[in-house]
């Protein structure tokens, strides 16, 4: 009874890494599927240009690149690859130069531009400032490390 156990355990765990394996590859296909339509979306906005268009453009092409990053830690993960943390502070660094670009575009038409969009684009700044401090003690760590 007691050598049973071992290996029910042993088979349990195994049908749960196939799992976790199985929908990390769901995940991919969708993220992959996902960035298609964006991209869809981003050259349906070259065909009209307008300056509306514009900005909806590199909006989808910087949310892209959110998703492509997301879809490279995912394949790390499929081929086993130790855990970085870098593309999460890329990610980061992106959707708050994002944020940044789409307020300014946003405010550069109006005539007075409200407060708490500045305070916004100072927040944004910050984040950028902190997530490359901590990119750069993550690249000294990692050189430690090894």
């Amino acid at each position: 009874m007691q050598e049973n156990k071992p290996d029910l355990l042993e088979i349990f765990r195994t049908l749960l890494v196939k799992a976790d394996m199985l929908l990390h590859m769901i995940a991919a296909i969708l993220l992959l599927a996902a960035c298609g339509f964006i991209f869809y979306y981003a050259v349906l906005n070259l065909t009209n240009p307008t300056r509306d268009s514009i900005i909806h453009l590199v909006n989808d092409v910087l949310l892209a690149l959110i998703i492509l990053e997301l879809l490279w830690t995912v394949i790390r993960f499929l081929k086993k690859q130790k855990f970085v943390l870098a593309p999460f502070l890329a990610i980061g660094i992106i959707a708050a130069v994002r944020r940044i670009l789409l307020i300014e575009a946003q405010t550069s038409f109006m005539e007075h531009v409200p407060t708490e969009k500045l305070y916004e684009l100072g927040l944004s700044a910050c984040v950028v400032i902190v997530l490359i401090a901590s990119y750069y003690l993550s690249v000294k760590a990692q050189k430690l490390e090894q």
